[in-house]
């Protein structure tokens, strides 16, 4: 009987050290594994120290819960306008539910693989290829979006989508090139042109400036020269009005002396009148010998004459000699 006991206990010990050595799963972080019992899905392990039933159930799938990159292969795409180029890129996705990924597809790298490249190929060819070389960004978007949208029931997030590289074929490259450099020299052309433009703009409004001040100046002057000369004439009118009184005066007073007998009114007269016409023999370029009188008396008798007429005009001046 004892033997009896001691074999079953030893048989049941056997049997938990080979449950526990054909059960015990260690579950690496970053992984999830999903559990099979006789071939039907039951439960997921996630990272960490597991059991399960051995002989009855068993991992069927160790799947990567870890952000993954997959590298699109290049591929010929011809565009809308019937250019044949070559196009790679770069995907970036993480699996979200371990059970959809391992069951929903039969390999899900090679599904989204698939998916990209197929989208790629509908981007690029509704695209001219001047569109396709200029829009990457909405390219990749839109790529992204489609295909994030397509993996949603595998349990697969996609992340990134990039487009890498977009090679045209060499002679359409040397023929953008060629298009390229023309663009260029005429955009330099039309700088320049716009320059000399400016320029000459610029030149214009400084002569034209130019021109507006001098004008500007050439009135002001023309102004103050009339001015001047009106100033001028002004008191030339007041000089000679001035003289024209005093000739008045003077021949006024010569009347008023020749009505009282006074002799020495004509003697003033006359030495005045014969004193300027010395004065002008004198000025004159043609003259150059001037004749006195031989008497030279009467020119003395004419000054004595002159001076008793001014004392006899101012006697209270103190002053006369």
């Amino acid at each position: 009987m004892e033997i009896g006991l001691s074999l079953l206990s030893g048989f049941l010990l056997m049997v938990a050290l080979t449950s526990i050595l054909f059960g015990f799963q260690k579950v690496p972080q970053g992984f999830n594994y999903t559990v099979e019992r006789f071939g039907k899905y039951t439960r997921t392990l996630e990272a960490g120290p597991s059991l399960i039933m051995p002989f009855v159930e068993s991992v069927s799938h160790r799947v990567d819960m870890r952000e993954q990159v997959l590298d699109v292969p290049s591929q010929e795409v011809i565009t809308q306008d019937n250019a044949t180029v070559r196009v790679n890129g770069v995907i970036f996705f993480r699996v979200q539910q371990a059970p959809e990924a391992a069951y929903a597809v039969a390999n899900y790298k090679d599904a989204i693989l698939s998916l990209i490249t197929t989208n790629i190929r509908g981007a690029v060819g509704s695209m001219d290829l001047d569109d396709l070389l200029s829009k990457r960004e909405e390219i990749s978007a839109n790529i992204l979006s489609d295909v994030d949208h397509a993996t949603a029931p595998w349990g697969i997030k996609v992340l990134r989508v990039k487009i890498r590289d977009i090679e045209p074929p060499e002679s359409l490259a040397a023929a953008m090139t060629k298009q390229l450099s023309a663009e260029r020299e005429k955009r330099a052309s039309i700088f320049a042109a716009e320059g000399e433009r400016e320029a000459a703009i610029m030149r214009a409004e400084g002569e034209k400036r130019s021109a507006v001040l001098r004008a500007e100046g050439e009135k002001a002057a023309a102004i103050l020269c009339a001015e001047g000369e009106k100033e001028a004439a002004t008191l030339e009118a007041f000089a000679r009005e001035s003289l024209a009184k005093a000739e008045a005066n003077a021949t006024a007073w010569l009347s008023e002396a020749l009505e009282k007998g006074n002799i020495q009114a004509i003697n003033y007269f006359v030495a005045e009148k014969y004193i300027e016409a010395l004065k002008h023999l004198a000025a004159a370029d043609n003259q150059k010998v001037i004749m006195l009188p031989l008497e030279a008396t009467s020119l003395t008798g004419l000054l004595q004459g002159i001076k008793s007429l001014t004392q006899e005009a101012f006697p209270d001046d103190k002053n006369n000699p």
